[in-house]
C-alpha cells in the first residue's frame, strides 16, 4: 500500500511540473475576500512562472486588500482575466465557486493547489495536502522541484501566507518543517517583522472601529462565543471591506470557551459564517460543511442564503447540538 500511495504522488508531481513547463498564458486565481494565504500563494506562484518567462494573469474577484498592498506583483493582480489563457491554477480554495462569479464560462482548473481537508478535488490535477499550515507552505516545498526558484519578492509573498494562516506561528497545526521553510524564506533578504506587522497586527482607524462595533456585541452561551457584524456596521464605521477585519482572532483569544464564531451580513443576501476551535479535539470544520463550507478541523467557515437575524440563531443552534453542547 505504501509503495503504491509514494508511486500516486510521484505522478502527480510529475504530471504538474510538465503541464507548468508546457504552460504559456497562465491563469492564476483564488477565493473571494481573500486572506494572506490566498493573496501570498497567488503572487507567490505568479511571480514564479513570470521568472521563467511565462505570460501570467493574477486574479482575485475581491482584488487586493490594502494591507497587503505592499507584496511586489500585487499591483499585477485583476478582478477578471483580460485576455486568453492555455493554463488554469487555483490556488487556497477548497470550493469552485468560491473563486467567484468574475471567471464566467471558464471551466474547471487545470491544477488546484489547496491545503484544506475539505477541498472539493475539481481541478483535473488536485495537490491537496491537507497536513500543511498554508498552501504558501505546499509552493515552499515544490517550488523548486518544479524547477522554479524562489527569490525575494515570491519569499516575502509566500512568508505572508504562512504567517497569516498561522496567526504567527500560533496555530494548533503548526510544525517544526513550517519553522524551517519560514528561516529558509527569510534567508533570501525578506523583512520578517514587517509582514508580521502588515498582515497581523495593523490595523486602519476604519477597520478599529468596525472592531468596536463587534465587540460591543459579544455574547456566549453553552461555551460559545460570538459576534455579529451588519451592513449598518460596516457602513458607520466606514470599512471598506465585506469581511470582519479578522476581528474573529480576537474572539478566539477569550478564554473560557469551546468555540468562537462571529457572522458577517453580506450584500446579496446572505451570511458569512467564520469558526473556531478554542480547545483540542473540536472539529469546526463538520460544521461549517454541513452548511456547504469547509475548512480545517480548528478553523472553517460557510456562506449561508438569508438576512442575519435568520441565519443567526439557526447556525447558533445546529452548532451547539453538533458539538453536544
Amino acid at each position: 500500500m505504501e509503495l503504491i500511495e509514494i508511486s500516486r504522488i510521484e505522478k502527480l508531481h510529475v504530471e504538474i511540473k510538465e503541464r507548468l513547463d508546457t504552460a504559456q498564458n497562465v491563469l492564476i486565481a483564488s477565493h473571494i475576500r481573500p486572506d494572506g494565504d490566498a493573496i501570498g500563494s497567488l503572487i507567490g506562484l505568479g511571480l514564479a512562472l513570470q521568472n521563467s518567462g511565462k505570460s501570467v494573469q493574477m486574479v482575485l474577484a475581491d482584488g487586493v486588500p490594502a494591507s497587503f498592498r505592499f507584496l511586489e506583483g500585487s499591483d499585477q493582480v485583476r478582478k477578471e482575466p483580460d485576455k486568453d489563457f492555455d493554463t488554469f491554477i487555483s490556488v487556497d480554495c477548497a470550493d469552485f465557486k468560491r473563486l467567484g462569479n468574475v471567471l464566467g464560462s471558464i471551466e474547471l482548473p487545470d491544477i488546484n493547489i489547496d491545503h484544506h481537508v475539505t477541498n472539493q478535488l475539481f481541478g483535473t490535477l488536485n495537490l491537496i495536502e491537507g497536513q500543511e499550515v498554508a498552501t504558501a507552505a505546499i509552493l515552499t516545498k515544490h517550488l523548486p522541484e518544479w524547477g522554479y526558484e524562489i527569490t525575494q519578492p515570491i519569499a516575502s509573498a509566500l512568508l505572508t501566507g504562512i504567517i497569516t494562516d498561522t496567526l504567527g506561528f500560533r496555530t494548533s497545526n503548526m510544525t517544526s518543517e513550517a519553522l524551517r521553510q519560514a528561516a529558509a524564506l527569510m534567508d533570501t533578504g525578506v523583512n520578517m517583522p514587517e509582514i508580521y506587522m502588515r498582515g497581523l497586527v495593523r490595523r486602519s482607524f476604519a477597520a478599529a472601529r468596525y472592531w468596536g462595533v463587534g465587540l460591543s456585541k459579544i455574547d456566549s452561551s453553552n461555551g460559545i462565543v460570538w459576534s455579529a457584524l451588519s451592513l449598518e456596521d460596516r457602513q458607520s464605521s466606514l470599512y471598506p471591506g465585506n469581511d470582519d477585519a479578522d476581528l474573529i482572532n480576537m474572539i478566539s483569544a477569550i478564554e473560557n470557551h469551546k468555540v468562537g464564531m462571529i457572522f458577517v451580513e453580506q450584500n446579496d443576501n446572505h451570511v458569512k459564517i467564520s469558526w473556531r476551535a478554542l480547545e483540542p479535539g473540536i472539529d469546526v470544520a463538520l460544521i461549517a460543511k454541513h452548511f456547504g463550507g469547509g475548512g480545517h478541523a480548528a478553523a472553517a467557515g460557510a456562506d449561508i442564503q438569508g438576512t442575519l437575524d435568520d441565519v443567526q440563531p439557526i447556525v447558533l443552534k445546529t452548532t451547539k447540538e453538533m458539538l453536544g453542547l
